[in-house]
């Protein structure tokens, strides 16, 4: 989203506050402008300069419709699980940064097993753009909470690793052009 965008809050909703990560509320009526609206999440200013998230489940707040993705399989194979794992993530952004984890190369691996029940069990590996970050516990949740809602999804363990640290290295060569350091 280029252009800023003020809207006044149509109901309460919960927030996220960025970079620290803690929970709270901003009431109906308060004005609010839209910096960022990538994945299904949304990254806003309050009118007192703070910087916070608004989740894509709330987006009736701000007057606007879910986003929904319309890239994924229906087939549960293993195979479709983890393509489907993939597409997902890449509705995951930093509040910070207009560019996907994925793009980011924040995920370094995406491992999918069958398991007794018929279903799978995914183990994402990521990492996080600096060690400490505030946002982390929110991203691997958002990571977590896309993955369990796919089909043919048993159960998900996101673990977040520090090794190797992450550089700007491994983000991808289009999330290196979209952010003018390529």
């Amino acid at each position: 989203m280029a252009d800023r965008e003020v809207v006044f809050l149509n109901r309460d909703v919960n927030i996220v506050t960025i970079p620290d990560g803690h929970h709270g509320m901003l009431r109906k009526g308060q004005e609010v402008t839209i910096h960022q609206s990538l994945g299904s999440n949304y990254t806003v200013f309050t009118d007192y300069g703070h910087m916070v998230r608004i989740a894509g489940v709330d987006a009736d707040a701000l007057g606007k419709e879910p986003q929904h993705l319309h890239t994924l399989v229906s087939e549960t194979d293993a195979q479709a699980v983890e393509r489907n794992c993939w597409e997902v993530m890449k509705t995951v952004y930093d509040p910070e940064i207009p560019v996907n984890i994925v793009d980011l190369g924040l995920v370094y691996g995406c491992d999918v097993t069958a398991n007794a029940n018929g279903g799978h069990d995914v183990r994402i590996r990521m990492t996080l753009t600096a060690p400490g970050c505030g946002m982390g516990p929110v991203i691997q949740g958002d990571v977590e909470k896309c993955i369990r809602g796919l089909p043919g999804v048993d159960s998900v363990d996101v673990e977040v690793v520090l090794d190797p640290p992450w550089s700007r290295e491994m983000m991808s060569e289009v999330a290196q052009v979209q952010l003018g350091l390529f």
